[in-house]
C-alpha cells in the first residue's frame, strides 16, 4: 500500500516523497552486508548458510586454526581448542576448551558468525546444539592426505579466501609430486610407526599415518590387519622385523631418548641392529593441516636418507 494522509474531505492524498523515501530504505536493507551470505554443503552433507566475509571464527580443532592462519585469517580468530599451538599466535587467542569437550556457553559468548568443526573429532551432539542455537557450523572431514586438501579448499571457499588456498594447494601438491617421484622406484622398507609406548601401539589400514608412509615410500608392518590403531606386542614387533621403528612423540628430548633406549636393547630387529630408531614430531603428522606435508617430507628423508 502506498504512504498517504487524508485530507479535510477525506480524501486520501498520496505522499511521493514519504513513497520514495521508503523504496531507499528497502533497497538499503536489501544490499546490507547483514544479508549477504552464501549456502555450502559441509562433510556431514548439511547446508550451512555462511556469511560473505565471515568476521568471527571460532575453530574446534588444531588443524583447522593452523588452515585459518596459513590462510591468513589471525585476525578474524576468535575462540581456539586447547592444544592449538601453531603458529605461536595461536596461544594467545580464547579457549572454548578441548577438541573432544568444549564449552558451548563460552562459544556463544564470543558471537562467531562461522565455527569449522572436524566430523570424527568433535562431538555430534555439541556440535547440533551449536546449529540450534543458530550458528554457522561448518563441519570438515580428513582422513587422507586429499581430505587434508581438499578441507583447505573449502575454508578458502567459506571464508573468502579461495586465491590464497589456491596458492597453497599448488605448492603443496607440487611438495608432494616431490617425494613420490623420488620414491618411485626405491625399494620400501618395512616400518613400525609407534604412536604409544605403553601399551605399545601402532598405525593399521584406513589410517591416516598408514598413508603417509605408503607415500613417502615404505610399507606399513600393520597394513594387513583390520583396526585402524592396533596394539602390538615386542614379539610381534621382533617376528615382523621392520626396518625402520618411527617413535611418534611430542616430547623432543628426554621421553623420546627413553623410548629409543628401550628398543635399542632387541637387536635382532633389523631397525635396531643398523640404528634405524628415529623421532617424528607427532604434530607433523597428526594434524590435518598444511604442516602434513612436512611431515611426509620428514619421514621420507628418514626411511630413503639415500634419495633426501
Amino acid at each position: 500500500m502506498f504512504p498517504c494522509f487524508e485530507t479535510a474531505t477525506g480524501r486520501p492524498v498520496f505522499n511521493l516523497s514519504l513513497f520514495f523515501a521508503l523504496i531507499l530504505a528497502v533497497s538499503l536493507i536489501h544490499v546490507s552486508p547483514l544479508e549477504a551470505q552464501r549456502v555450502f554443503v559441509d562433510e556431514l552433507n548439511r547446508k550451512v548458510v555462511v556469511p560473505d566475509v565471515p568476521r568471527r571464527i571460532v575453530s574446534l580443532g588444531p588443524n583447522i586454526t593452523e588452515i585459518l592462519y596459513a590462510l591468513n585469517l589471525g585476525d578474524r580468530i576468535v575462540g581456539v581448542t586447547r592444544f592449538s599451538d601453531y603458529p605461536s599466535e595461536a596461544k594467545q587467542k580464547p579457549r572454548v576448551g578441548t577438541y573432544v569437550n568444549f564449552n558451548i556457553e563460552k562459544i556463544v559468548s564470543l558471537k562467531p558468525d562461522l565455527i569449522i568443526a572436524t566430523y570424527g573429532g568433535n562431538p555430534k551432539t555439541a556440535i547440533f546444539r551449536l546449529e540450534e542455537l543458530g550458528h554457522a557450523v561448518y563441519v570438515t572431514k580428513a582422513k587422507t592426505v586429499e581430505d587434508v586438501l581438499n578441507t583447505i579448499e573449502s575454508i578458502g571457499m567459506i571464508t573468502d579466501t579461495r586465491e590464497m588456498a589456491g596458492t597453497i594447494l599448488n605448492g603443496l601438491k607440487k611438495r608432494i609430486k616431490g617425494v613420490t617421484d623420488r620414491v618411485r622406484h626405491a625399494p620400501r622398507p618395512l616400518v613400525f610407526l609407534q604412536i604409544n609406548a605403553k601399551p605399545l601401539m601402532t598405525v593399521g589400514p584406513g589410517s591416516f599415518h598408514s598413508q603417509l608412509i605408503e607415500i613417502a615410500g615404505g610399507r606399513n608392518l600393520a597394513e594387513g590387519g583390520t583396526i585402524r590403531y592396533p596394539q602390538y606386542s615386542i614379539e610381534d614387533v621382533l617376528q615382523r622385523g621392520p626396518d625402520y621403528i618411527l617413535i611418534s612423540t611430542m616430547d623432543r628430548a628426554g621421553l623420546f631418548e627413553e623410548q629409543k633406549a628401550d628398543w635399542m636393547r632387541w637387536q635382532n630387529i633389523p631397525a635396531v641392529r643398523n640404528n634405524r630408531v628415529c623421532f617424528i614430531d607427532s604434530d607433523l603428522i597428526d594434524r590435518a593441516s598444511p604442516r602434513v606435508v612436512d611431515g611426509l617430507e620428514e619421514m621420507a628423508r628418514l626411511i630413503h636418507p639415500e634419495l633426501f
